[in-house]
């Protein structure tokens, strides 16, 4: 009964965020429908996330390769499933969540995971943390050898300058776009992505940065700004993030409620 109120309140809370993104679009005088919400399920189970999908949405992101993995959809892939693991049908084996969710992959990722995330994940539809030649690279050579159709992938910046975050520098940021749209035939160079701060919130300087970057990006690969997404924006800074601009937010404790990670020994 925990998870099916668990579910329902994270339902109501996804209608509240995406609410609240909407009235922050319009205050930008931008459209309702111009800015995704992604809900970041991280550490939540999959009845809870079924309870967010069965509300209508359909966007979800995951920071870890293998947690992804596990609660994307194998049908046909692993079953029966290897010897020394449970032969028999239960909830817990099954795969329970539908094909047609867009996954979002937003943690850093290691090339010698791309294979496992694009193999295991047949609906990612974006990763939204390459942040260097060879990841693009690596992302590019699987996404080729899967037979997969062009991946959309979005280039993060540091926008915060602290050692501890992943990204380019901003100074950067143009020749890895340039580099992922002229040498990566199989990945589609769809935006920007930045965190923030070590608190995971930004500031306006962080949104003003990703801003100026995109400016820069467009005008060197001559696109125009509406096609080049900026992913900034999460929990505590989410409408902020879309009055300067953001058209992809990522949400999760504010829909799901705080992280549940294993307890120590």
């Amino acid at each position: 009964m925990a998870s099916v109120a668990a579910a329902e309140g994270a339902a109501a809370a996804l209608r509240s965020v995406l609410s609240r993104a909407q009235q922050a679009a319009a205050r930008a005088g931008r459209a309702p429908g111009s800015v995704r919400v992604v809900a970041v399920s991280k550490t939540k189970p999959v009845p809870v996330i079924r309870g967010v999908y069965d509300a209508g949405h359909r966007c979800f992101g995951e920071n870890y390769v293998q947690e992804l993995i596990d609660k994307a959809p194998q049908v046909g892939l692993d079953w029966p499933p290897p010897l020394g693991r449970s032969r028999v049908m239960t909830t817990e084996n099954l795969p329970l969540l539908p094909e047609d969710i867009e996954w979002h992959f937003i943690g850093n990722l290691q090339s010698n995971k791309a294979k496992a995330l694009l193999a295991g994940v047949p609906n990612l539809d974006m990763v939204e943390s390459v942040d260097d030649e060879k990841i693009a690279n690596r992302l590019d050579r699987v996404v080729a050898d899967l037979g997969r159709k062009p991946l959309k992938v979005l280039v993060q910046v540091n926008t915060s300058g602290e050692e501890s975050k992943f990204g380019v520098d901003p100074s950067g940021c143009v020749e890895l776009a340039k580099h992922v749209k002229l040498n990566c035939p199989n990945l589609v160079f769809s935006g920007l992505m930045t965190i923030g701060m070590l608190d995971y919130s930004s500031t306006p300087e962080n949104f003003k940065t990703l801003s100026n970057c995109r400016k820069e990006v467009c005008k060197e690969l001559s696109i125009p700004e509406e096609q080049c997404e900026l992913s900034m924006g999460m929990s505590a800074d989410f409408e902020q993030a879309i009055e300067m601009g953001s058209t992809n937010v990522r949400v999760g404790s504010t829909i799901f409620g705080a992280r549940e990670y294993p307890k120590k020994n």
